[in-house]
Parts: structure tokens; C-alpha cells; sequence
């Protein structure tokens, strides 16, 4: 990891993911899912959950499917895994520990995007129960044009909506199906979250266990006065 090529930076946008980034809602991914697998008769592995992990639902009804010998049920399994999710959030919405207050000091000094593998309805709802969608100018997610994660597509269209290169756009990732992504896409890295493994390592440039760590917090608030009290002046970055 090279955590001072973040430290010293102004990025010219920031991208955030949203499940297990923003929103504390991986947790119900993981429920969703053992939700739906046990109605088949099928209990999944840790290792199972992992490899599940930041995946677009689709995938990860293909994923539910194989695993549990039924192929012929990826539909069904999607549908279900997705009306599952849908109501476990709306039930508890809650956002992860630092999230809000790092949203809320970067937008002062870039324009803000989300990209996520979500549909885009539970993405909005996400926000909006958070209080953060207006926060947000862009919020990216696959479609016809655009791959899901890891594929780099959807931070590639972030930082061309934001109207900034992938070079000057700071990622803010969970998983390693996103960090993958947003690496690929040419950017900087903060990943978030326990234990990463090597090859998150790897790819993360700056790695911190929460987002309401001090040091998280110190960086963004550090940024504000660089560049005036809003994210369209150009004074003060740096490079």
C-alpha cells in the first residue's frame, strides 16, 4: 500500500461504492442469500459468502445456483435473492460508522458519484433513507452498456460524468470485486474494512479498518480550505 500518495492529494472527484461502504447493507446481502439457499435446502460455506461478496446480484443469483446444483434455477434464485434484500433494508437501514461525515466533507471540495453493482432503485432508496442522496451529482450502475463490477465500467462512467480523469478520482471500496474495479479503472484506492487480504493489499492505496478513523477524517477535513467551500475550484490541489 501506498498510503502517502493519498495523504498528500486533493482528488478532483471522489467515488464512493455503497454496499459495506456507505451503507451497512452487506449484512443483508449475506442474509438474503442464506435466506434463499436454505429454501433450497442448501446451507453455504464461509467460503461461499467471500466469494459472494460484492458481486451485482445477477451474478450472484448464478453464483446461488450453481452452487446448489440448480442451474436451471438462476432466476428464480435472482428474484428472490433481490425481493429478499429489498426488504431486510428497508426494514433497517443503516449507514456505516464514519460514512455520512466523510460524504459530507468531500463534498466540499469535489463532486461526489456512487458507483455500485445495485440496481439502481435500491441504490436511491439507500441514500435518500440515509439522508445523503443529494450529496450525490452521478450515481453509476451497470445496464446494457455497462459491465458490472470487477469489470472497471462503472467508475470509468463515474469519473466521466464527474467531468474528471480516473487518474485524478479518489475510489472508496469494500470489497475485492470493487477494489478490483475501481484499480482498473486507473484510480487511487481507500479501502475499507477488517483483514484485508493480500491481493486487496495489493491494489488498495491507503487501507483503514473505518471510515471514522481520525486519520480518515483529519485527510477530508484537511482538503476543505485547499480549495474554497465548494468542489468546483481548482486552486490549492495538488498532484
Amino acid at each position: 500500500m501506498t498510503a502517502d500518495s493519498i495523504f498528500s492529494w486533493t482528488p478532483a472527484a471522489v467515488v464512493f461504492d455503497c454496499d459495506g461502504t456507505l451503507m451497512d447493507t452487506e449484512r443483508h446481502w449475506q442474509d438474503a442469500r442464506d435466506m434463499v439457499l436454505h429454501s433450497y435446502g442448501f446451507t453455504p460455506s464461509a467460503a461461499f459468502a467471500e466469494k459472494a461478496r460484492g458481486l451485482h446480484y445477477t451474478e450472484c443469483g448464478r453464483l446461488m445456483a450453481d452452487v446448489a446444483g440448480r442451474p436451471e434455477l438462476t432466476g428464480d434464485m435472482t428474484e428472490s435473492l433481490l425481493e429478499c434484500f429489498r426488504d431486510l433494508v428497508s426494514a433497517d437501514p443503516t449507514t456505516m460508522p464514519g460514512a455520512p461525515e466523510l460524504v459530507h466533507s468531500t463534498v466540499q471540495f469535489a463532486p461526489l458519484a456512487v458507483a455500485s453493482n445495485c440496481p439502481l432503485e435500491v441504490v436511491e432508496s439507500c441514500l435518500d433513507m440515509a439522508g445523503l442522496r443529494e450529496c450525490f451529482r452521478h450515481i453509476v450502475v451497470p445496464n446494457a452498456t455497462t459491465r458490472p463490477k470487477p469489470h472497471p465500467d462503472v467508475y470509468l462512467t463515474a469519473a466521466e460524468l464527474c467531468g474528471v480523469e480516473p487518474a485524478d478520482t479518489l475510489a472508496v471500496e469494500d470489497s475485492h470485486c470493487g477494489i478490483q474495479a475501481a484499480a482498473g479503472a486507473g484510480m487511487r484506492v481507500l479501502g475499507v474494512g477488517p483483514r484485508p487480504s493480500d491481493a486487496e493489499t495489493a491494489l488498495a492505496d491507503w487501507w483503514v479498518h473505518s471510515l471514522e478513523e481520525p486519520a480518515v477524517r483529519g485527510w477530508a477535513d484537511a482538503r476543505i480550505p485547499a480549495q474554497g467551500t465548494g468542489p468546483d475550484g481548482a486552486e490549492g490541489r495538488e498532484s
